[in-house]
């Protein structure tokens, strides 16, 4: 079945009792049943609470602009309006404030400001800023061996590298980002993650990782010498999260609440998705509200207000260009990767935390913006829809000025 934009009429899923169309367990994330899913996640998997406490909520005054209108280059190279350009990308909600102050927020497909949505990626820029709170008290030493917080990683593809290897993604440890291949690398993270049953039909003498602590240890080779390039993978956020984990004696949640969620006044507790030993995917498994991911991207903004140490904010915006290679620089020709966040350019030194499926928020310290657009695009990835969503929120920012 095709996907649908906002703009079309949607197909029952789950609607009725019972639904009358119920995403497939092995493809709930493919299209149309993602348009449904990125809101439902607990619904699907099992979950663990980021608790937001019993504190206030950090108020978003309004000063609200209508730019529905403002004439943009669509996905397709036309002129469109910004309306349309959220139509074309699949927009659940998006979200921009100038100065902390809510300029632009609006939901599509069923969303609502209370509604959780699936980060995807983005979840590994929460997470490397939580860390960045850990090294800040001294738990965490950037410059430290992975294998002095995890000694069993000492027989994998990360020995002799460094917590900021792993942070920058720079280590030369194997693992194949393929979406699409179910035997790859991030393909065994699906079912190792809970997030995805065995492939059917798959070669039953395959060994599937029972859980993602298995999946990492069972990764012996290297491709390069660590630091050399910087190259995608997801599981790099992974045994970072692990190294938080053993350096606390707590769950991922656990920290992410008591360092950063109930200190920077969420709306609502957000959830991690967990895997059958109930570690919380730090590479993609957190569920938020809009209104929060603004919330992080503006404490970003104001260099961590006092909860992310701000020298570590201003190191994250300070990354190695000449590693950055292609295919990355597709989107980002200028661009950079530092931990855990995109860079935008040298210049601007702007920051992204990307997911696949159209997970954005944007940190821009020259126009003093945030900006979130949370999605569920047909396609994992998609240059056209990143590139015209970039020029568009850019375009917002110069009228802004």
């Amino acid at each position: 079945m095709a996907s649908y934009r906002n703009s079309d009429t949607p197909p029952p899923i789950m609607q009725g009792s019972p639904p009358a169309l119920v995403p497939p367990r092995a493809d709930w994330d493919r299209p149309p049943w993602n348009r449904w899913a990125f809101q439902h996640i607990r619904e699907l998997l099992p979950t663990a609470e980021v608790w937001r406490g019993t504190g206030p909520v950090r108020v978003l005054p309004r000063a609200d602009k209508d730019f529905s209108g403002l004439a943009v280059t669509g996905v397709d190279g036309a002129t469109t309006d910004f309306a349309g350009l959220l139509d074309q990308t699949y927009t659940d909600g998006f979200l921009l404030l100038k100065d902390g102050a809510i300029v632009i927020e609006q939901y599509f497909n069923g969303m609502e400001p209370r509604s959780l949505h699936l980060s995807q990626s983005v979840a590994k820029s929460f997470t490397g800023a939580v860390a960045g709170i850990l090294a800040g008290r001294g738990l965490l030493d950037v410059n430290a061996p992975v294998t002095a917080y995890l000694p069993e990683l000492a027989e994998t593809g990360w020995k002799g590298a460094s917590l900021q290897h792993v942070l920058d993604m720079s280590t030369g440890t194997r693992f194949s980002e393929e979406y699409t291949d179910p035997y790859s690398d991030i393909g065994q993270v699906d079912v190792a993650s809970g997030w995805k049953p065995i492939p059917p039909g798959a070669d039953p003498a395959f060994r599937w990782p029972r859980h993602m602590w298995e999946l990492i240890t069972g990764l012996r080779d290297t491709e390069r010498p660590h630091g050399d390039l910087f190259v995608y993978r997801s599981i790099e956020t992974d045994v970072l999260a692990f190294c938080m984990e053993r350096v606390t004696g707590k769950r991922l949640p656990q920290i992410m609440s008591e360092e950063l969620w109930q200190k920077m006044g969420a709306e609502e507790s957000a959830c991690f998705a967990v895997d059958s030993a109930g570690y919380a995917l730090a590479d993609g498994g957190l569920n938020a509200s809009l209104r929060d991911y603004g919330r992080f991207g503006q404490l970003m903004l104001e260099n961590g207000g006092g909860i992310i140490p701000a020298g570590w904010v201003e190191a994250t915006r300070n990354g190695n260009h000449a590693i950055f290679r292609a295919p990355y620089t597709v989107t980002l020709p200028q661009g950079a990767y530092r931990n855990q966040f995109w860079i935008e350019d040298p210049v601007s030194r702007a920051l992204y935390c990307r997911g696949v499926f159209g997970q954005m928020i944007y940190v821009n310290w020259q126009h003093r913006l945030v900006a979130v657009k949370l999605s569920s695009w047909p396609d994992f990835l998609n240059a056209g829809f990143t590139t015209a969503t970039m020029a568009g929120i850019n375009r917002i920012a110069e009228a802004l000025a």
